[in-house]
């Protein structure tokens, strides 16, 4: 629903095919909004075509840089505050996308 909601046009979201983004529940939630949004799948076993793959290796970068995490709350929290300082910065974002390897997402 976030995803439609504030949406001035048609969403084109590209997922991989993890069983949840195929289920039932999903997919009919997905028929009954098909003018707001349409969903394209990756090929199996695809990461390097993957978006998320570029914010995840963004992540990975910027977190060691930081402070070292010495127990698992930590990292968690060291790993929230970056992907929030990502949603501020949607030229960064943008800039993943434009990766040759992902430019077709763009």
């Amino acid at each position: 629903e976030r995803l439609i909601r504030d949406a001035r046009r048609k969403v084109f979201l590209i997922l991989d095919r993890l069983r949840v983004h195929r289920a039932r529940l999903v997919q009919d939630w997905l028929a009954g909004h098909s003018s707001r949004i349409e969903v394209h799948y990756l090929p199996p076993y695809s990461p390097d075509l993957n978006p998320d793959e570029g914010v995840n290796a963004d992540l990975k970068q910027a977190v060691p840089r930081k402070a070292p995490a010495r127990s698992k709350q930590q990292l968690k929290r060291a790993a929230i505050s970056h992907m929030r300082s990502l949603a501020k910065r949607p030229q960064r974002i943008r800039s993943i996308f434009q990766h040759p390897q992902f430019r077709y997402a763009a």
